[in-house]
């Protein structure tokens, strides 16, 4: 169910080359990378779990509240990143040029039937 959902995501937003729902801990539910991608999308995935703990942690003790997303923008990627709990979040890779914007919103409006699923 989730690879079809991922999926979708990717082949929705133009540019987009992989998808990954994964825990907080690093371990990966479940992954989608369109063709042979330049990357491994579940290492991206386990490296950026680290960054987002780093950033819960921030956003708690400067009181702002819930990290929801988090975009990081490289040369070669740019990767959104949606909280869907404490523990889960979803993620889709976008080359440059890509539609960041329409990965923005897909994730969001998918959250809640990953949500229903986990």
């Amino acid at each position: 169910m989730f690879k079809e959902i991922l999926q979708d995501l990717v082949d929705r937003t133009d540019g987009g080359v992989a998808g990954l729902l994964m825990a907080s801990d690093g371990i990966a539910v479940d992954q989608y990378s369109k063709g042979d991608g330049p990357f491994d999308i579940e290492a991206v995935g386990m490296e950026y779990s680290v960054v987002l703990k780093g950033v819960q942690r921030a956003g708690e003790m400067l009181d702002t509240g819930e990290t929801n997303e988090v975009s990081v923008q490289t040369e070669r990627l740019t990767t959104v990143v949606r909280m869907l709990t404490e523990e889960y979040f979803v993620a889709l890779a976008v080359a440059p040029g890509g539609n960041v914007g329409k990965a923005r919103y897909l994730l969001r409006t998918s959250a809640p039937k990953l949500l229903e699923n986990l």
